[in-house]
């Protein structure tokens, strides 16, 4: 009889189904929208349970809000708030709302929940430029009910409080992961429609003194592998990109050649290299503290980090 070797041994015959392949069951946390204060914690959103996560520099893990409006990206200004994008989608609870939050004493505060009267799809991820101004998007993801914008856009939030819808349909189609250069001049915008021949696109606009993107150009595109999902820039204002797979989902039109991790892709559009991630699906990053040389990376259930030899950009002190 053949003695089977661990490492190399096949299915069980005649015990699993032949071709048969591991998938999850169920997803009991989903993490996404990392930022790191000048402490070096880690909030982070599980949008499964409906929470935000603080992982301290000691490893401490601790719920920092609980429901949390089916939290997705956040984001810290200047002074230290936490910005974040309520969304609608992985279940009941979603507020569809922008709120700032005070990390010492946790008062939240609704910065924009409605555009001309009607709520927004389901905010997914900002970039706060040096001005003070805010950029969110808004996509709708899975289930449409209860949904009232006819479009799927890009708002930027000024300074005052007064809401612009600056970039939509038909321009782009799925506006998730964004981010603004080092000097205010350019948006770069994650266009990720996971439908077959949908973009899986990075867009690069020019900024005006306003902050009104122009000028549309193509920055990078992943074919038909999973594009991106969250996206930050270093100070060089390299893209590093959150995309991609290692385990085929059957979707139609998604194949396998972008396999997950974080993609580092110039301004010009030349892919750098790629940081592979065990695990799908890497869904955003951030830098850490004390001089943003540490890569933080949430993907499924984990959180994982890396070191880097170039500074992260952030805006928050």
């Amino acid at each position: 009889m053949e003695t089977l070797q661990p490492a190399t041994a096949p299915l069980p015959s005649g015990l699993v189904r032949e071709g048969s392949r591991v998938s999850p069951a169920a997803v009991i946390s989903f993490t996404e929208g990392p930022a790191a204060d000048s402490e070096g914690n880690v909030y982070f959103s599980d949008i499964q349970n409906n929470r935000i996560m603080k992982l301290s520099a000691k490893g401490e893990l601790v719920v920092f809000r609980e429901d949390a409006g089916r939290a997705n990206g956040n984001l810290l200004d200047r002074e230290g708030r936490l910005v974040t994008c309520e969304g609608g989608e992985f279940g009941p609870g979603g507020r569809r709302r922008l709120v700032r939050a005070d990390l010492r004493t946790g008062q939240v505060e609704v910065l924009t929940e409605r555009f001309e009267g009607k709520r927004y799809n389901s905010p997914n991820d900002l970039a706060i430029d040096t001005r003070g101004n805010i950029y969110f998007t808004d996509p709708r993801y899975g289930d449409q009910s209860g949904r009232e914008m006819d479009v799927e856009a890009v708002y930027r939030l000024d300074p005052r409080g007064n809401v612009r819808r600056v970039l939509s349909q038909p321009a782009i189609q799925k506006p998730n992961g964004i981010a603004i250069s080092p000097d205010d001049c350019k948006l770069y915008l994650v266009d990720s429609n996971p439908l077959p021949g949908g973009n899986r696109k990075i867009w690069a606009f020019d900024l005006d003194a306003e902050g009104n993107p122009s000028n549309q150009r193509l920055v990078y595109d992943f074919g038909t592998g999973r594009g991106g999902d969250g996206m930050r820039l270093d100070v060089q204002g390299n893209l590093w990109i959150a995309a991609g797979i290692n385990v085929y989902r059957g979707r139609p039109g998604e194949s396998m050649d972008v396999p997950a991790g974080i993609y580092v892709v110039s301004p010009a559009g030349r892919l750098l290299g790629r940081i592979p991630i065990p695990e799908d699906t890497v869904t955003n990053l951030t830098y850490g503290p004390p001089d943003r040389k540490t890569l933080y990376v949430t993907a499924g259930r984990n959180r994982y980090q890396v070191a880097i030899e170039v500074e992260g950009f952030v805006v928050c002190r």
